[in-house]
């Protein structure tokens, strides 16, 4: 009889011990699970607001500018001071580098997650971004980032004042002649003066910026 009490008490311990594990892994499991959906929870809540734009029916994606295509847009516009004005300004970092050397800056854009951020960058790098809703006869320089760039140039041959520069980056306009180009590939690029697009005259060459 004690053999057969030790026996069964030995039973129960490894019962015991067997329940155990199996809750310790299932609280494991179920702590795994939830960091998981966590993770893509925050992961959508993060990329949501970026990649949305690329889902309307017109498709204006976020595609950052690089460090390469920031510094030939200032580039070009080295000789270059008053209002700026990017269409298209994504996370602001022309808007900001163009701010940081002397230019009243401003961006439009319609992604408001994107408008947030830029203001944050520039909060955090002590920048002051000036508030505009459109292109009008006070800007006197123009940059943005278009797939097609040609629905904007009636808008800016009418809005903008003939001293104005307007810069394309990665897309030049179809039917303009620029005046300069400056970078290579996604760098690229395209400088317009609004004397030549509003009067409908082409220059009879471009140079390279070196």
């Amino acid at each position: 009889m004690p053999f057969d009490f030790d026996e069964r008490l030995v039973d129960s311990r490894q019962l015991d011990e067997g329940v155990g594990e199996r809750s310790r892994r299932s609280r494991v499991g179920l702590v795994i699970t939830g960091a998981i959906g966590g993770s893509l929870v925050a992961l959508y809540a993060v990329a949501a607001p970026f990649v949305a734009p690329a889902l309307r029916k017109v498709c204006l994606p976020f595609v950052p500018a690089t460090t390469a295509q920031v510094q030939n847009v200032l580039q070009v516009l080295r000789r270059r001071s008053g209002t700026l004005v990017d269409i298209g300004s994504g996370d602001g970092r022309i808007v900001i580098a163009a701010a940081k050397q002397g230019f009243q800056a401003s961006g439009l854009e319609l992604n408001p997650w994107l408008v947030w951020y830029s203001r944050y960058k520039a909060w955090r790098e002590g920048v002051l971004l000036h508030s505009v809703t459109r292109t009008d006869k006070n800007c006197t320089n123009c940059c943005f980032y278009c797939l097609n760039p040609i629905v904007l140039e009636l808008k800016l041959a009418h809005e903008l004042p003939r001293t104005a520069k307007v810069v394309a980056c990665r897309f030049p306009f179809p039917t303009w002649v620029p005046e300069c180009t400056a970078g290579e590939g996604i760098d690229s690029v395209w400088v317009y003066d609004a004397k030549t697009f509003k009067t409908k005259q082409r220059p009879a060459s471009s140079r390279v910026v070196n």
